[in-house]
């Protein structure tokens, strides 16, 4: 990542500057001259104008007013992460290379908020152009003068900040350098950076332990599937029972023999995103030095079509021997996530969390503002982490997961359907999964908020990273429970 947060005690030189304030009042004298500070005044009294800039020839001055009174907690926090993406625009249309922000504000997060939404609204996706330093952000270093933030949230905040661009480099990645083994080697030189225990399951590893949902939607490739356990297990866990994250990999999803159109297939270099965010999460974690025992599994393959390839009215058995009939080959992560989950039983969790884009119903229902999520023996866990969704903007719509759902998976020649129907798709495919689990466990769709085909504030184009945020933040809270 080359863009580095600190924090700072005094301003030394003359950088560019961001000054947050509550009023005009709270303006610092000695930074802005008294026909500023008047012009500030005029213009927030009588058209409620509340960003100014500055230009001082030698360094830009860039003036945030913020209504600390207005909206819950969690909308203004929402509103300071996009005033800070809009600095980031500004900083890096004005070419400045270095800012520090003065935080005269008088709420503990209202700058840590702002800072984040600055950080991770500077993010680009451009080593694919042929002159990528001229499309580059020029801001590389962002300095903060605050009594209100420590130096243990700064740390923090760049190994989240860190993670969510690694999660959004692999989603944004082209198929065409994104095979599943490509992606078990990014997840391995990621996992040694940050001390974390990995091991890369190969086509053969994969067969000995008899994966038949990821072998069944890798028999139309020609690369081979892989299967990558990830481990952070610091001598100071406070947990007896590892947390397990399970990340969707399928790199890409041509939706097999049951073809996608072709409007559908355009952004499907993102399915593997759930995958993206398991792994970073741990990488985030793992950085911050959180004591917790936390893996990380991600089964992986592309979904292609040859003579050999899934067809509807297969039947397939999952590693625990559950047999499956198949009734359309795009409903494929479910089948490579089910053998992950009977993997995971090996590990005897305290909890499980799946992530994936799985249905298009999730997005019907919700649209791209949040993601839905359904659980099974784990009410505390998962309120905990609702929360932790309404706290970082990554929010969660919790279905039912009424046992009637499960009358529509039964079939007449295997043990389930693949599919449930047309009605609940996102509640059917979670039932589904459910079937593999024998742990307090949760499911998350993030079908809908994964990828963004427009700029959408700090979140970019692209992979969003959607998942980083609120799995740390959660995790966090976990290991701060003594």
């Amino acid at each position: 990542m080359n863009f580095n947060i600190k924090k700072a005690y005094k301003l030394e030189g003359q950088p560019s500057i961001i000054i947050l304030a509550e009023k005009p009042a709270n303006l610092p004298v000695d930074l802005l001259t008294p026909q500023e500070i008047d012009y500030i005044t005029i213009l927030y009294d009588i058209q409620k104008k509340n960003y100014f800039e500055f230009n001082r020839l030698d360094r830009w001055i860039f003036v945030q007013l913020l209504n600390l009174a207005e909206n819950t907690p969690f909308k203004r926090a929402e509103n300071l992460r996009k005033a800070g993406d809009k600095l980031a625009t500004s900083l890096n249309e004005q070419k400045c290379e270095t800012v520090t922000i003065i935080d005269c504000l008088i709420e503990s997060k209202a700058g840590f908020y702002l800072l984040e939404g600055l950080a991770l609204g500077n993010y680009q996706f451009i080593k694919y152009f042929s002159k990528a330093e001229e499309k580059r952000n020029t801001l590389k270093e962002v300095n903060i003068i605050s009594n209100l933030i420590n130096q243990a949230s700064i740390d923090q905040l760049t190994c989240i900040v860190e993670a969510v661009w690694m999660a959004r480099d692999l989603v944004n990645e082209p198929n065409s350098s994104q095979t599943a083994t490509k992606l078990g080697e990014s997840l391995s030189e990621m996992a040694h950076k940050a001390g974390i225990k990995v091991e890369v399951f190969n086509q053969k590893k994969i067969e000995t332990l008899k994966m038949g949902g990821l072998l069944a939607v890798n028999r139309g490739s020609e690369e081979p599937a892989t299967f990558t356990v990830m481990e952070y297990n610091p001598q100071n866990a406070v947990n007896k029972q590892p947390l397990i994250l399970v990340g969707k990999g399928v790199v890409f999803d041509t939706g097999g023999n049951s073809l996608k159109p072709t409007t559908s297939m355009k952004t499907m270099k993102s399915d593997m995103a759930g995958a993206a965010v398991a792994g970073t999460t741990l990488y985030a974690i793992a950085k911050a030095k959180l004591p917790i025992h936390v893996f990380a599994l991600i089964p992986s393959t592309d979904n292609r079509i040859n003579s050999n390839a899934l067809v509807p009215d297969d039947i397939i058995t999952i590693s625990d021997g559950t047999t499956v009939e198949i009734l359309n080959t795009d409903a494929e992560g479910r089948l490579i996530l089910a053998d992950a989950l009977v993997y995971a039983k090996k590990l005897n969790p305290m909890l499980v969390i799946d992530l994936a884009t799985l249905t298009g119903s999730a997005v019907a229902a919700i649209g791209y503002v949040g993601a839905v999520a359904m659980h099974n023996g784990c009410e505390n866990y998962y309120e905990t982490l609702s929360d932790c969704g309404f706290k970082n903007h990554e929010r969660l719509v919790s279905f039912p997961m009424w046992d009637d759902y499960s009358e529509m998976l039964k079939s007449d020649i295997a043990d389930i359907k693949q599919l449930g129907g047309k009605e609940a798709g996102a509640i059917t495919a979670a039932k589904f999964l459910e079937h593999f689990t024998a742990y307090p466990w949760i499911h998350i769709d993030i079908a809908g908020p994964a990828f963004s085909e427009k700029a959408d504030s700090y979140r970019g184009i692209g992979g969003t990273g959607f998942g980083v945020r609120l799995l740390f933040d959660f995790i966090k809270e976990l290991s701060e429970e003594d």
